[in-house]
C-alpha cells in the first residue's frame, strides 16, 4: 500500500512540534542556569544559549528569530548580535523535486510553458528558492517556488513562538511581547500566500510607474498560483557592490532606497517591510533601483500615517501635548510624562535625521551594526521602572524597515539633507487624500 501522504505530513509536523519544543525548553533550562550562576556576562550566555537552541532549527522560526533582532527593545545587544548571526541554511530541493513540484502547481505540461528553465536555483530563502527560466516571447523570468509543507512548519513555528516570546518577558519585561509575536505572525502566514504577494508586486509597479529610476517585476498570473510566483527578470546588482562607490553614486543609492520607502507610506500608506539587502538591486551605475520581494508589504491604516507626521512636527516644535496625542493615535495606553519622555529616545533616533536640515550620514559616528543599539537599551533600562509597556503591532515592521534602511545608508557612507528629502514627500498631504489614494490604488492591485 502506498504512503499516506496526509500521514507524512502529520508525522513531520508533530517531529518538528517536538524539535522546536525542544529546543526552546533548552534555552529555557539553560538560562534558569544561568541565574543560579549570576555574574556580569550574564545577558551575553543567556544570548549564547537561546542561538544554540534555535540554531539547530530551520526555515520559519528562524526567520522569526532574525525578525526580532530587528525589532526595537525587544532584544539587549548582546541578543541581537547573537541572533543576527544566525541564517537559514535550508538545502535547496533537488532536481527531480523541483519538476514535481513544478508539476504540481502548473500541471503536467509546466515544462512545455517556458522556453527555458534552469532547475538549479538562482537563489535560496527560508520559505521558497528562485529558478531562472525564458518566457515563451523571450522574456527573461524569476520563477519564486515554495518548498513543499511550508504551511504546515510555519503553524508549527508559530504556535511554538509563544514560548520563545513568554521566555522574552520574562528576561526582559520592560515590553509586553504579545502584540509583537501577534503582528509577526501575520505577516508571516502573508509570505505564504504569493497571489498576494503578485497582488502587492502590482501595487508597487503601478505606483512608481511614472519614474524610470524605481521599478518592481511584473507578475505573470498563467505562470502563478498560490505557492508559484513567476514575474519579469530585473537584472542587477547588489548594494554591496557600491560602497566603494564615487560619494556622488552612494548618494544617489541612498536617495532611492529613501523615496522607495518613505513616498509610498506617506502617499498610500503602504511600507516595504523587509529591509534584506538582496531585496534591493540596482541597474547600470545605479541609475535605477530594483525592487524586490513583495512578501511582507504592511499596510497601515491612515491614521497611523497621520500620525507618524503629527509626531515629526511635534517634536521639531518641542510640542509636548503634540507628541502625546501622536502616541495616542498609534495606540499606546497609560501615556504618562515620563513614558512620553522614555518613547521619545527612541523617537529623536528614527526621526533624528529628518529633525536636522543639513547635509549629515544618517547617524554620525555610528556603526551599521550598531545602529539604533544604544537608545534600544536606554529606553528598555527606562521603562524598566515604568512597567511594561505594549508597543502596538504597527510599529514592529514600520521600525523593522528604519532599522534595516539606516544600516544601509551607514554601509553606504551616504550623506543628504534627510529633512528636505522627507518634506518632499509631504507635499499635498492631508488623512483624507491619503484614504482616498489608498482605496483607490489597492483597488486597483486586487489588494481592498
Amino acid at each position: 500500500m502506498p504512503p499516506d501522504p496526509e500521514r507524512n505530513r502529520l508525522a513531520g509536523r508533530v517531529a518538528r512540534f517536538a524539535r522546536v519544543g525542544a529546543g526552546a525548553a533548552g534555552a529555557a533550562a539553560a538560562i534558569g542556569a544561568n541565574a543560579l550562576i549570576g555574574g556580569g556576562d550574564l545577558d551575553a550566555r543567556n544570548a549564547r544559549a537561546v542561538k544554540e537552541a534555535l540554531g539547530r532549527l530551520k526555515g520559519p522560526l528562524m526567520k522569526v528569530a532574525q525578525m526580532a533582532t530587528t525589532v526595537p527593545d525587544l532584544l539587549p545587544p548582546e541578543f541581537a548580535q547573537e541572533l543576527a548571526s544566525l541564517q537559514t541554511n535550508a538545502p535547496p530541493m533537488s532536481a527531480s523535486f523541483v519538476r514535481r513540484r513544478m508539476a504540481a502547481e502548473l500541471g503536467a505540461d509546466w515544462r512545455e510553458r517556458f522556453a527555458a528553465f534552469d532547475l538549479a536555483p538562482a537563489a535560496a530563502a527560508s520559505l521558497g528558492q528562485v529558478h531562472r527560466a525564458t518566457a515563451l516571447d523571450g522574456r527573461t523570468l524569476a520563477v519564486k517556488l515554495q518548498y513543499p509543507d511550508m504551511q504546515s512548519a510555519v503553524e508549527t513555528d508559530l504556535a511554538q513562538m509563544r514560548t520563545v516570546m513568554a521566555i522574552g518577558r520574562q528576561l526582559f519585561g520592560a515590553v509586553d511581547t504579545r502584540e509583537i509575536a501577534a503582528e509577526i505572525s501575520e505577516r508571516i502566514r502573508e509570505e505564504l500566500d504569493y497571489a498576494r504577494e503578485a497582488k502587492a508586486m502590482s501595487l508597487y509597479r503601478g505606483f512608481f510607474a511614472g519614474r524610470d529610476d524605481i521599478e518592481a517585476p511584473e507578475p505573470l498570473a498563467e505562470l502563478s498560483t498560490g505557492r508559484l510566483l513567476t514575474m519579469t527578470w530585473l537584472e542587477g546588482r547588489g548594494l554591496m557592490d557600491f560602497v566603494g562607490a564615487d560619494q556622488e553614486t552612494r548618494d544617489r543609492i541612498a536617495r532611492l532606497l529613501f523615496e522607495a520607502w518613505w513616498t509610498p507610506l506617506i502617499r498610500i500608506g503602504v511600507i516595504h517591510g523587509d529591509p534584506h539587502l538582496g531585496n534591493y538591486t540596482f541597474a547600470g551605475e545605479a541609475a535605477r533601483l530594483n525592487l524586490m520581494d513583495f512578501g511582507c508589504i504592511r499596510i497601515f491604516p491612515p491614521s497611523f500615517v497621520d500620525g507618524v507626521l503629527r509626531l515629526y512636527r511635534a517634536l521639531i516644535a518641542g510640542d509636548h501635548e503634540a507628541q502625546a496625542e501622536a502616541y495616542r493615535i498609534w495606540g499606546f495606553k497609560g501615556l504618562s510624562r515620563e513614558l512620553i519622555d522614555t518613547l521619545n529616545i527612541w523617537a529623536r533616533f528614527i526621526y533624528g535625521p529628518l529633525l536636522d536640515d543639513r547635509v549629515r550620514t544618517v547617524a554620525d559616528g555610528v556603526s551599521p551594526g550598531a545602529y539604533g543599539r544604544r537608545e534600544a537599551f536606554q529606553v528598555k533600562q527606562a521603562l524598566e521602572s515604568q512597567g511594561p509597556v505594549t508597543v502596538p503591532r504597527e510599529f514592529v515592521f514600520m521600525e523593522r524597515a528604519a532599522i534595516g534602511l539606516g544600516a544601509a545608508f551607514l554601509r553606504l557612507g551616504a550623506e543628504m539633507n534627510w529633512r528636505r528629502a522627507f518634506e518632499a514627500t509631504l507635499e499635498g498631504f492631508t488623512e483624507q487624500a491619503l484614504t482616498e489614494r489608498q482605496s483607490a490604488a489597492l483597488g486597483a492591485a486586487g489588494l481592498a
